[in-house]
């Protein structure tokens, strides 16, 4: 049996417009995408870090997380860098969790128009 190590999973998603309930709607389909593709439980969860880049003000990511149930994990909203082209309207998450699964194991969503920050691995 393979001990279980704290690892960090990553995503990122993107809003058409700043509505509370595209964030709402957008963060919980990354949040489940997450728990989904690494075989996570709510226990499993040490904390997550949510970045949100300057032109989201309509809601906190951290605020879907709750209404999904993640009421025990810590939750932390910070703001994104403002880069030139970066990505507009985009939420990242980076979610410590605690697995057995390798690093090279674990799966990061990047999902609508962020699919462009991480090409490099598999959906």
């Amino acid at each position: 049996m393979t001990a279980s190590r704290v690892r960090a999973v990553r995503g990122a998603t993107t809003i058409e417009s700043d509505r509370r309930e595209d964030v709402i709607e957008r963060t919980q389909e990354l949040v489940r995408a997450i728990v989904e593709r690494n075989g996570l439980a709510p226990d499993d969860m040490v904390s997550i870090l949510f970045t949100a880049t300057a032109d989201i003000h309509s809601a906190f990511p951290a605020e879907a997380a709750r209404e999904a149930g993640f009421t025990h994990v810590p939750l932390m909203c910070a703001r994104e860098l403002e880069i030139d082209g970066g990505v507009e309207r985009c939420i990242r998450i980076m979610m410590h969790v605690y697995t057995t699964l390798g690093a090279d194991e674990l799966r990061h969503p990047y999902l609508h128009g962020a699919r462009q920050l991480r090409t490099d691995l598999p959906e």
